[in-house]
Protein backbone atom coordinates (compact mmCIF):
# COMPACT_ATOMS: atom_id res chain seq x y z
CA UNK A 1 0.00 0.00 0.00
CA UNK A 2 1.19 3.50 -0.82
CA UNK A 3 0.23 5.90 1.96
CA UNK A 4 -1.95 8.74 0.64
CA UNK A 5 -1.00 12.33 1.28
CA UNK A 6 -3.15 14.06 3.89
CA UNK A 7 -4.89 16.12 1.18
CA UNK A 8 -5.69 12.97 -0.82
CA UNK A 9 -7.58 11.20 1.98
CA UNK A 10 -11.22 10.79 0.99
CA UNK A 11 -13.40 9.18 3.68
CA UNK A 12 -16.26 6.90 2.72
CA UNK A 13 -19.76 7.39 4.11
CA UNK A 14 -20.29 5.76 7.49
CA UNK A 15 -23.05 3.29 8.16
CA UNK A 16 -25.51 4.02 10.95
CA UNK A 17 -23.70 1.55 13.20
CA UNK A 18 -20.30 3.06 12.42
CA UNK A 19 -21.60 6.56 13.14
CA UNK A 20 -22.83 5.32 16.53
CA UNK A 21 -19.37 3.88 17.23
CA UNK A 22 -17.64 7.15 16.40
CA UNK A 23 -20.15 9.11 18.50
CA UNK A 24 -19.09 6.92 21.43
CA UNK A 25 -15.44 7.99 21.07
CA UNK A 26 -13.59 11.31 21.08
CA UNK A 27 -10.47 13.07 19.88
CA UNK A 28 -8.89 16.24 21.29
CA UNK A 29 -5.71 17.92 19.98
CA UNK A 30 -3.71 19.87 22.56
CA UNK A 31 -0.10 21.10 22.87
CA UNK A 32 1.29 18.69 20.28
CA UNK A 33 -0.63 15.69 21.61
CA UNK A 34 -3.66 13.83 20.27
CA UNK A 35 -5.91 12.64 23.12
CA UNK A 36 -8.02 9.76 21.85
CA UNK A 37 -10.73 7.96 23.83
CA UNK A 38 -12.12 4.70 22.49
CA UNK A 39 -14.37 2.07 24.05
CA UNK A 40 -16.36 -1.07 23.49
CA UNK A 41 -15.84 -4.47 21.93
CA UNK A 42 -12.55 -5.20 20.10
CA UNK A 43 -13.63 -4.41 16.52
CA UNK A 44 -15.68 -1.40 17.62
CA UNK A 45 -12.87 0.27 19.59
CA UNK A 46 -10.39 -0.58 16.86
CA UNK A 47 -12.63 1.04 14.25
CA UNK A 48 -12.85 4.20 16.38
CA UNK A 49 -9.07 4.24 16.71
CA UNK A 50 -8.36 3.83 13.01
CA UNK A 51 -11.03 6.23 11.80
CA UNK A 52 -10.05 9.08 14.11
CA UNK A 53 -6.30 8.85 13.59
CA UNK A 54 -6.16 8.09 9.85
CA UNK A 55 -4.28 11.19 8.65
CA UNK A 56 -1.58 10.76 11.31
CA UNK A 57 -1.18 7.07 10.51
CA UNK A 58 -0.87 7.79 6.78
CA UNK A 59 1.88 10.34 7.41
CA UNK A 60 3.72 8.05 9.80
CA UNK A 61 3.57 5.23 7.27
CA UNK A 62 4.98 7.52 4.55
CA UNK A 63 7.96 8.36 6.75
CA UNK A 64 8.53 4.84 8.05
CA UNK A 65 8.53 3.40 4.53
CA UNK A 66 11.15 5.82 3.28
CA UNK A 67 13.44 5.74 6.31
CA UNK A 68 13.21 2.01 6.96
CA UNK A 69 14.75 1.44 3.54
CA UNK A 70 17.30 4.21 4.13
CA UNK A 71 18.44 2.92 7.53
CA UNK A 72 18.15 -0.87 7.08
CA UNK A 73 18.46 -1.44 3.35
CA UNK A 74 15.25 -3.47 3.24
CA UNK A 75 11.75 -2.37 2.26
CA UNK A 76 9.23 -1.66 4.99
CA UNK A 77 6.89 -4.27 3.46
CA UNK A 78 9.54 -6.95 3.96
CA UNK A 79 9.26 -6.56 7.73
CA UNK A 80 5.46 -6.33 7.80
CA UNK A 81 5.12 -9.43 5.61
CA UNK A 82 7.48 -11.38 7.87
CA UNK A 83 5.60 -10.16 10.94
CA UNK A 84 2.29 -11.43 9.58
CA UNK A 85 3.86 -14.77 8.76
CA UNK A 86 5.34 -15.29 12.21
CA UNK A 87 2.96 -13.43 14.52
CA UNK A 88 -0.53 -13.83 13.11
CA UNK A 89 -0.92 -17.56 13.90
CA UNK A 90 0.33 -16.94 17.44
CA UNK A 91 -2.01 -13.99 18.05
CA UNK A 92 -4.98 -15.93 16.63
CA UNK A 93 -4.27 -18.57 19.26
CA UNK A 94 -3.45 -16.50 22.36
CA UNK A 95 -5.19 -13.15 21.84
CA UNK A 96 -7.99 -13.31 19.25
CA UNK A 97 -9.58 -10.22 20.80
CA UNK A 98 -6.48 -8.15 20.05
CA UNK A 99 -6.35 -9.48 16.50
CA UNK A 100 -9.97 -8.38 16.16
CA UNK A 101 -9.04 -4.94 17.51
CA UNK A 102 -6.34 -4.67 14.85
CA UNK A 103 -8.89 -5.77 12.27
CA UNK A 104 -11.09 -2.90 13.47
CA UNK A 105 -8.21 -0.43 13.19
CA UNK A 106 -7.65 -1.50 9.59
CA UNK A 107 -11.37 -1.14 8.84
CA UNK A 108 -11.53 2.30 10.46
CA UNK A 109 -8.50 3.51 8.52
CA UNK A 110 -9.96 2.19 5.28
CA UNK A 111 -13.31 3.88 5.89
CA UNK A 112 -11.47 7.13 6.64
CA UNK A 113 -9.74 7.00 3.25
CA UNK A 114 -6.50 5.16 4.10
CA UNK A 115 -6.93 1.63 2.65
CA UNK A 116 -5.34 -0.81 5.09
CA UNK A 117 -5.37 -4.56 5.73
CA UNK A 118 -5.23 -6.50 8.98
CA UNK A 119 -1.75 -7.83 8.12
CA UNK A 120 -0.50 -4.29 7.54
CA UNK A 121 -1.70 -3.22 11.00
CA UNK A 122 -0.20 -6.33 12.53
CA UNK A 123 3.12 -5.55 10.84
CA UNK A 124 2.92 -1.94 12.00
CA UNK A 125 2.52 -3.11 15.59
CA UNK A 126 5.37 -5.59 15.17
CA UNK A 127 7.79 -3.07 13.66
CA UNK A 128 9.91 -2.62 16.81
CA UNK A 129 10.34 -6.36 17.25
CA UNK A 130 10.92 -7.21 13.61
CA UNK A 131 13.51 -4.51 12.93
CA UNK A 132 15.21 -4.44 16.32
CA UNK A 133 15.09 -8.06 17.51
CA UNK A 134 14.24 -10.46 14.70
CA UNK A 135 16.25 -8.71 11.98
CA UNK A 136 19.64 -8.90 13.78
CA UNK A 137 19.23 -12.69 13.97
CA UNK A 138 18.83 -13.05 10.19
CA UNK A 139 20.41 -9.94 8.66
CA UNK A 140 23.72 -11.62 7.92
CA UNK A 141 22.03 -14.03 5.49
CA UNK A 142 20.94 -11.02 3.38
CA UNK A 143 24.33 -9.28 3.45
CA UNK A 144 27.54 -9.76 1.47
CA UNK A 145 29.67 -8.08 4.16
CA UNK A 146 29.61 -8.45 7.98
CA UNK A 147 26.59 -6.69 9.49
CA UNK A 148 27.60 -3.80 11.71
CA UNK A 149 27.53 -4.41 15.46
CA UNK A 150 25.41 -1.27 15.63
CA UNK A 151 22.53 -3.34 14.26
CA UNK A 152 22.19 -4.82 17.74
CA UNK A 153 22.23 -1.46 19.50
CA UNK A 154 18.93 -0.58 21.09
CA UNK A 155 18.47 2.08 23.72
CA UNK A 156 15.26 3.90 24.49
CA UNK A 157 13.96 5.78 27.51
CA UNK A 158 14.83 6.96 30.97
CA UNK A 159 12.52 6.43 33.93
CA UNK A 160 12.03 6.40 37.70
CA UNK A 161 9.45 5.20 40.22
CA UNK A 162 9.30 6.21 43.88
CA UNK A 163 7.12 5.46 46.90
CA UNK A 164 6.85 5.71 50.68
CA UNK A 165 9.13 8.15 52.46
CA UNK A 166 10.72 9.17 49.14
CA UNK A 167 7.56 10.94 47.97
CA UNK A 168 5.72 13.95 49.37
CA UNK A 169 2.53 12.08 50.25
CA UNK A 170 3.83 8.52 50.63
CA UNK A 171 2.16 7.43 47.40
CA UNK A 172 3.74 6.44 44.11
CA UNK A 173 5.27 8.82 41.56
CA UNK A 174 6.22 7.42 38.13
CA UNK A 175 8.13 9.37 35.48
CA UNK A 176 9.34 8.40 32.01
CA UNK A 177 10.69 9.91 28.81
CA UNK A 178 11.20 8.28 25.45
CA UNK A 179 14.58 8.28 23.69
CA UNK A 180 14.39 7.50 20.01
CA UNK A 181 15.31 8.71 16.56
CA UNK A 182 13.44 11.95 15.97
CA UNK A 183 11.97 10.69 12.70
CA UNK A 184 9.89 8.04 14.47
CA UNK A 185 9.58 9.75 17.86
CA UNK A 186 7.71 12.59 16.17
CA UNK A 187 4.72 10.25 15.86
CA UNK A 188 4.65 9.16 19.52
CA UNK A 189 2.21 11.90 20.44
CA UNK A 190 -0.94 9.86 21.07
CA UNK A 191 -2.49 9.59 24.53
CA UNK A 192 -4.81 6.64 24.06
CA UNK A 193 -7.58 5.93 26.56
CA UNK A 194 -9.09 2.47 26.00
CA UNK A 195 -12.17 1.29 27.88
CA UNK A 196 -12.59 -2.31 26.71
CA UNK A 197 -15.74 -4.37 27.14
CA UNK A 198 -13.63 -7.00 28.92
CA UNK A 199 -10.75 -6.16 31.25
CA UNK A 200 -9.38 -3.02 32.82
CA UNK A 201 -9.39 0.43 31.31
CA UNK A 202 -5.96 1.66 30.16
CA UNK A 203 -4.45 5.05 29.43
CA UNK A 204 -1.17 4.96 27.56
CA UNK A 205 1.22 6.99 25.46
CA UNK A 206 1.59 5.46 22.02
CA UNK A 207 1.60 6.06 18.24
CA UNK A 208 -1.32 5.95 15.77
CA UNK A 209 -2.43 2.39 15.07
CA UNK A 210 -0.57 0.69 17.93
CA UNK A 211 -2.56 -1.49 20.32
CA UNK A 212 0.16 -1.36 22.99
CA UNK A 213 2.07 1.63 24.28
CA UNK A 214 5.58 0.52 23.22
CA UNK A 215 7.03 3.83 24.41
CA UNK A 216 6.10 2.63 27.32
CA UNK A 217 3.87 4.51 29.78
CA UNK A 218 0.63 3.05 31.14
CA UNK A 219 -1.99 3.77 33.81
CA UNK A 220 -4.53 0.98 34.35
CA UNK A 221 -7.94 0.72 35.95
CA UNK A 222 -6.56 -1.94 38.30
CA UNK A 223 -4.43 0.73 39.98
CA UNK A 224 -1.18 -0.23 38.26
CA UNK A 225 1.27 2.28 36.78
CA UNK A 226 3.85 0.94 34.34
CA UNK A 227 6.93 2.17 32.47
CA UNK A 228 10.10 0.62 31.07
CA UNK A 229 13.52 1.33 29.67
CA UNK A 230 14.84 -0.83 26.84
CA UNK A 231 17.78 -3.13 27.59
CA UNK A 232 20.72 -1.94 25.48
CA UNK A 233 22.51 -4.23 23.03
CA UNK A 234 20.20 -7.14 23.73
CA UNK A 235 20.43 -10.19 21.46
CA UNK A 236 17.97 -13.06 21.30
CA UNK A 237 14.59 -13.72 19.69
CA UNK A 238 12.26 -16.73 19.55
CA UNK A 239 9.83 -16.61 16.62
CA UNK A 240 7.68 -19.40 18.09
CA UNK A 241 6.65 -17.48 21.20
CA UNK A 242 4.38 -14.53 21.94
CA UNK A 243 5.28 -11.01 20.74
CA UNK A 244 5.97 -8.41 23.43
CA UNK A 245 3.30 -5.98 22.24
CA UNK A 246 0.69 -8.70 22.83
CA UNK A 247 2.11 -9.72 26.21
CA UNK A 248 2.38 -6.13 27.47
CA UNK A 249 -1.13 -5.24 26.33
CA UNK A 250 -2.61 -8.38 27.93
CA UNK A 251 -0.76 -7.67 31.17
CA UNK A 252 -2.08 -4.11 31.38
CA UNK A 253 -5.63 -5.06 30.38
CA UNK A 254 -5.94 -8.16 32.57
CA UNK A 255 -3.65 -7.92 35.61
CA UNK A 256 -4.97 -6.90 39.04
CA UNK A 257 -1.61 -6.96 40.84
CA UNK A 258 2.12 -6.58 40.21
CA UNK A 259 2.67 -10.33 40.44
CA UNK A 260 -0.13 -11.06 37.99
CA UNK A 261 1.18 -8.38 35.64
CA UNK A 262 4.66 -9.95 35.62
CA UNK A 263 3.19 -13.43 35.14
CA UNK A 264 1.24 -12.29 32.07
CA UNK A 265 4.23 -10.44 30.63
CA UNK A 266 6.45 -13.47 31.10
CA UNK A 267 4.02 -16.02 29.63
CA UNK A 268 5.40 -17.03 26.25
CA UNK A 269 8.29 -14.52 26.42
CA UNK A 270 9.91 -14.36 22.96
CA UNK A 271 12.74 -11.97 23.83
CA UNK A 272 11.15 -9.21 21.76
CA UNK A 273 11.60 -5.69 23.06
CA UNK A 274 13.56 -6.77 26.15
CA UNK A 275 13.11 -4.21 28.92
CA UNK A 276 13.68 -3.21 32.51
CA UNK A 277 10.12 -2.62 33.72
CA UNK A 278 9.07 -0.33 36.57
CA UNK A 279 5.65 -1.21 37.96
CA UNK A 280 3.68 0.26 40.88
CA UNK A 281 0.46 -0.63 42.66
CA UNK A 282 -1.17 2.57 43.92
CA UNK A 283 -3.32 0.70 46.46
CA UNK A 284 -0.52 -1.24 48.20
CA UNK A 285 2.09 1.47 47.42
CA UNK A 286 4.47 -1.30 46.39
CA UNK A 287 6.85 -0.77 43.47
CA UNK A 288 8.82 -3.31 41.46
CA UNK A 289 11.73 -3.45 39.04
CA UNK A 290 11.47 -6.37 36.66
CA UNK A 291 14.33 -7.08 34.23
CA UNK A 292 13.23 -9.42 31.45
CA UNK A 293 15.74 -11.04 29.16
CA UNK A 294 14.97 -14.08 27.05
CA UNK A 295 16.91 -16.57 29.18
CA UNK A 296 17.19 -14.64 32.43
CA UNK A 297 14.83 -12.50 34.50
CA UNK A 298 15.08 -10.77 37.87
CA UNK A 299 12.65 -8.93 40.13
CA UNK A 300 12.99 -6.61 43.09
CA UNK A 301 10.19 -5.04 45.15
CA UNK A 302 9.86 -2.49 47.93
CA UNK A 303 7.34 -0.24 49.64
CA UNK A 304 9.78 2.51 50.48
CA UNK A 305 12.35 4.15 48.20
CA UNK A 306 12.87 4.25 44.47
CA UNK A 307 14.04 2.44 41.36
CA UNK A 308 15.22 3.87 38.06
CA UNK A 309 15.82 2.69 34.50
CA UNK A 310 18.62 3.80 32.17
CA UNK A 311 18.72 1.05 29.52
CA UNK A 312 21.47 -1.01 31.13
CA UNK A 313 20.41 -4.08 33.14
CA UNK A 314 21.53 -4.52 36.73
CA UNK A 315 21.28 -8.31 36.54
CA UNK A 316 24.84 -9.51 35.71
CA UNK A 317 23.48 -12.50 33.80
CA UNK A 318 21.40 -10.39 31.42
CA UNK A 319 24.11 -7.74 31.12
CA UNK A 320 26.98 -10.13 30.40
CA UNK A 321 25.32 -13.12 28.75
CA UNK A 322 22.47 -11.59 26.71
CA UNK A 323 23.83 -8.12 25.83
CA UNK A 324 26.71 -6.43 24.07
CA UNK A 325 28.37 -3.12 24.99
CA UNK A 326 26.12 -1.93 27.79
CA UNK A 327 28.39 0.92 28.93
CA UNK A 328 27.55 -0.07 32.50
CA UNK A 329 30.44 1.77 34.20
CA UNK A 330 31.49 4.14 31.41
CA UNK A 331 30.27 7.69 32.07
CA UNK A 332 31.33 8.65 28.54
CA UNK A 333 28.45 6.47 27.37
CA UNK A 334 24.85 7.54 27.82
CA UNK A 335 24.01 4.40 29.78
CA UNK A 336 26.84 4.66 32.30
CA UNK A 337 26.30 8.40 32.66
CA UNK A 338 22.60 8.09 33.44
CA UNK A 339 23.19 5.12 35.75
CA UNK A 340 25.43 7.48 37.69
CA UNK A 341 23.16 10.54 37.53
CA UNK A 342 19.84 8.95 38.48
CA UNK A 343 20.81 8.07 42.10
CA UNK A 344 22.21 11.59 42.54
CA UNK A 345 18.94 13.15 41.40
CA UNK A 346 16.68 10.80 43.31
CA UNK A 347 18.72 11.31 46.48
CA UNK A 348 18.57 15.07 45.98
CA UNK A 349 14.77 15.01 45.76
CA UNK A 350 14.26 12.18 48.27
CA UNK A 351 11.23 12.83 50.51
CA UNK A 352 10.16 15.62 48.13
CA UNK A 353 9.36 13.62 44.98
CA UNK A 354 6.07 14.80 43.52
CA UNK A 355 4.65 15.77 40.13
CA UNK A 356 6.69 18.97 39.76
CA UNK A 357 9.96 17.47 40.92
CA UNK A 358 9.38 14.41 38.75
CA UNK A 359 9.08 16.72 35.76
CA UNK A 360 12.26 18.53 36.82
CA UNK A 361 14.23 15.28 37.06
CA UNK A 362 13.17 14.22 33.56
CA UNK A 363 14.43 17.58 32.26
CA UNK A 364 17.84 17.30 33.95
CA UNK A 365 20.84 18.17 31.74
CA UNK A 366 23.77 17.74 34.14
CA UNK A 367 26.64 15.87 32.46
CA UNK A 368 28.39 13.61 35.01
CA UNK A 369 31.40 13.14 32.73
CA UNK A 370 32.14 16.83 32.27
CA UNK A 371 30.66 17.69 35.70
CA UNK A 372 28.57 20.61 34.49
CA UNK A 373 25.26 21.48 32.88
CA UNK A 374 25.73 20.34 29.31
CA UNK A 375 22.75 19.06 27.29
CA UNK A 376 24.22 16.04 25.49
CA UNK A 377 23.80 12.34 24.89
CA UNK A 378 24.93 11.69 28.48
CA UNK A 379 22.18 13.62 30.27
CA UNK A 380 18.85 12.37 31.64
CA UNK A 381 17.14 14.58 29.07
CA UNK A 382 19.18 13.44 26.08
CA UNK A 383 20.34 15.89 23.39
CA UNK A 384 22.16 13.72 20.86
CA UNK A 385 21.50 16.30 18.16
CA UNK A 386 23.76 18.87 19.87
CA UNK A 387 26.51 16.42 20.89
CA UNK A 388 29.71 16.39 18.77
CA UNK A 389 30.63 13.06 20.41
CA UNK A 390 34.22 14.06 21.00
CA UNK A 391 34.25 11.95 24.16
CA UNK A 392 32.50 8.84 22.85
CA UNK A 393 34.50 5.77 23.84
CA UNK A 394 32.90 3.39 21.36
CA UNK A 395 31.79 4.63 17.92
CA UNK A 396 29.72 1.45 17.45
CA UNK A 397 27.61 2.02 20.56
CA UNK A 398 24.10 3.45 20.52
CA UNK A 399 23.93 6.53 18.28
CA UNK A 400 27.56 7.48 18.99
CA UNK A 401 27.60 9.57 15.83
CA UNK A 402 28.15 13.34 15.97
CA UNK A 403 24.94 15.38 16.01
CA UNK A 404 22.64 12.37 15.71
CA UNK A 405 18.99 13.50 15.33
CA UNK A 406 17.66 11.60 18.30
CA UNK A 407 17.21 11.63 22.04
CA UNK A 408 14.42 12.81 24.32
CA UNK A 409 11.11 13.34 22.53
CA UNK A 410 8.68 13.64 25.46
CA UNK A 411 8.09 13.40 29.20
CA UNK A 412 5.30 11.84 31.29
CA UNK A 413 4.63 11.79 35.04
CA UNK A 414 1.77 10.42 37.10
CA UNK A 415 1.11 10.09 40.82
CA UNK A 416 -1.10 7.82 42.89
CA UNK A 417 -3.71 10.57 43.16
CA UNK A 418 -3.68 11.16 39.40
CA UNK A 419 -3.65 7.45 38.54
CA UNK A 420 -6.80 6.91 40.61
CA UNK A 421 -8.50 9.24 38.17
CA UNK A 422 -6.73 7.63 35.16
CA UNK A 423 -4.79 10.87 34.65
CA UNK A 424 -1.22 11.78 33.75
CA UNK A 425 0.88 14.81 32.88
CA UNK A 426 2.83 14.89 29.63
CA UNK A 427 5.05 17.14 27.55
CA UNK A 428 5.49 16.47 23.83
CA UNK A 429 8.91 17.43 22.60
CA UNK A 430 12.03 17.29 24.72
CA UNK A 431 11.41 16.78 28.43
CA UNK A 432 13.29 19.98 29.30
CA UNK A 433 11.07 21.96 26.92
CA UNK A 434 13.84 22.79 24.43
CA UNK A 435 12.46 23.05 20.86
CA UNK A 436 13.79 21.22 17.83
CA UNK A 437 13.92 23.07 14.50
CA UNK A 438 14.30 20.46 11.76
CA UNK A 439 15.18 22.86 8.96
CA UNK A 440 17.79 24.69 11.02
CA UNK A 441 19.25 21.35 12.13
CA UNK A 442 19.54 20.03 8.56
CA UNK A 443 21.03 23.31 7.38
CA UNK A 444 23.76 23.16 10.05
CA UNK A 445 24.26 19.39 9.75
CA UNK A 446 23.71 18.54 6.06
CA UNK A 447 25.07 15.01 6.57
CA UNK A 448 21.51 14.20 7.63
CA UNK A 449 19.87 15.72 4.55
CA UNK A 450 18.52 12.30 3.56
CA UNK A 451 15.88 12.95 6.23
CA UNK A 452 14.73 16.12 4.44
CA UNK A 453 10.98 16.01 3.92
CA UNK A 454 10.54 13.44 6.69
CA UNK A 455 12.05 15.05 9.79
CA UNK A 456 9.65 17.45 11.53
CA UNK A 457 10.16 20.35 13.91
CA UNK A 458 8.89 20.11 17.47
CA UNK A 459 8.29 23.47 19.15
CA UNK A 460 8.56 24.02 22.88
CA UNK A 461 5.35 22.86 24.57
CA UNK A 462 3.99 23.11 28.12
CA UNK A 463 3.32 20.17 30.40
CA UNK A 464 -0.31 19.16 29.92
CA UNK A 465 -2.59 17.21 32.26
CA UNK A 466 -4.75 14.54 30.62
CA UNK A 467 -7.75 13.78 32.80
CA UNK A 468 -9.53 10.48 32.75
Amino acid sequence: MTAPEAGEIKPEALSEQERAWITNSSRTDINGWVHLKIRGAPFQRGFQHGYLIAAEYAEALRVYKALTFQTLGMEYSFFTDEAAKYHRPIIERVAPDLLEEMRGIAAGLSKAGVPTTLDEILGWNAYEEMTGYWWPTVAQSFASTPVSAGTLAKSHCSAFIATGSSTVDGGIVLGHQSFTEFWNGQFMNLILDIEPDDGYRMVMQTSPGWIASMTDFWVTGAGLVVAETTIVGFAGYDTQKIPEYIRARKACQRAASIDEWISLLDAGNNGGYANMWLVGDIETKEIAKYEQGLKYQSIAKKKDGWYFGDNVPDDPRIRNLECTDTGYSDVRQQTGARRTRWPQLLSQYDSAINLANGQAMLGDTFDVYLMRINPSSRTICAHYDTDPMEYASDPNAVWNVPYFPGGSVDGKVTTSAMARDMSLSGIFGRADGAPFDAQAFLRIHPQWNWQQGYLKSRPSQPWTVFNG
